[in-house]
């Protein structure tokens, strides 16, 4: 594939240009990565050494945390070094390697919650039958659909963003990598990224989005046919911590997209929020909010103590 830019590099103006905040918004990012290190990682471990949780419901969570650890080591590591770097600067490779894996992480983590707002449905719906509809092989043939779906998608746009010429401007009014950055930078014709970018946006997450809403539709009539309080309570329990991941992750993602592109601080915050927040709150929701988690951490620690 080749690079037909006339730049060599861009210039990532970050999030402030004051060299007494950086160190302070260093500490703060350096402590939130470590987190969603330490919180992912501890879930992904608890999720493989306890059979409890061996589990169509908590295979998908696995591959969720793990994408939280890919997509937030994406654009976070580079965030750290820019803040205490005089030269915040990114090769245009770089920048195009950065759009793919962020476009390719945040497509599965789409794709995955779609195929667990599903797995959800055939839980409450129809949970005598649960472990045969949601058996080894289709949990393994959907994770890896929605891997390779959102790879895909990454593949497409990244080649239509290749046959861009970048040739004065070349400062990024952003953090990282983003394709919609691109445009204001480029001398030649967007329009087929453009339109490429524009198609799997709604054909990827917007179907996304549908697939999520017409299951939550069957959940909540399943549930609204319990005859005891006590039985919708337990169904919408089991749904809680999912419903609250997908608020954060397209709330907070359709917010940034569907803003102009501008060099606002609202749109930097919501790009936070949606790359960096989100990702260590995840393990937090589904802990937190989750009896058999918090059960197997008691159990793995006192293994282990």
């Amino acid at each position: 594939m080749r690079n037909h830019s006339v730049l060599s590099e861009f210039v990532l103006l970050g999030l402030s240009s004051d060299p007494q905040i950086q160190p302070l918004l260093f500490v703060l990012f350096l402590g939130v990565y470590l987190l969603t290190l330490m919180g992912n990682l501890t879930l992904l471990l608890l999720i493989r050494v306890d059979p409890h949780l061996h589990i169509p419901m908590y295979f998908f969570l696995g591959h969720l945390s793990f994408l939280d650890l890919c997509h937030s080591s994406v654009t976070v590591p580079k965030l750290l070094e820019n803040l205490l770097s005089e030269k915040k600067t990114i090769s245009v490779e770089g920048c195009l390697a950065q759009v793919f894996f962020v476009f390719a992480t945040g497509g599965t983590e789409s794709c995955l919650l779609a195929v667990m707002a599903y797995d959800r449905y055939v839980a409450i719906s129809s949970p005598l039958l649960y472990g045969q509809v949601m058996n080894r092989q289709r949990c393994v043939g959907l994770a890896c659909g929605s891997w390779g779906l959102a790879f895909l998608d990454a593949l497409i746009n990244i080649l239509a963003a290749l046959s861009l010429d970048f040739c004065e401007a070349h400062n990024i009014h952003h953090f990282c990598c983003e394709l919609s950055s691109l445009y204001p930078l480029s001398c030649s014709d967007v329009t087929a990224s453009f339109t490429a970018l524009l198609c799997s946006s709604i054909l990827h997450f917007f179907g996304n989005v549908l697939l999520i809403v017409f299951s939550y539709v069957r959940i909540l009539s399943t549930i609204l046919s319990i005859s005891s309080a006590t039985g919708r309570g337990k169904a919408l329990s089991t749904c809680s911590s999912h419903l609250m991941a997908v608020v954060l992750f397209y709330g907070s993602g359709l917010l940034r997209y569907l803003m102009p592109n501008s060099d606002s601080t609202r749109e930097l915050i919501f790009s936070l929020q949606y790359s960096v927040v989100t990702p260590m709150l995840n393990p937090l929701i589904y802990s937190l909010k989750n009896k058999e988690v918090k059960a197997a951490l008691k159990r793995t620690l006192r293994k282990f103590s």
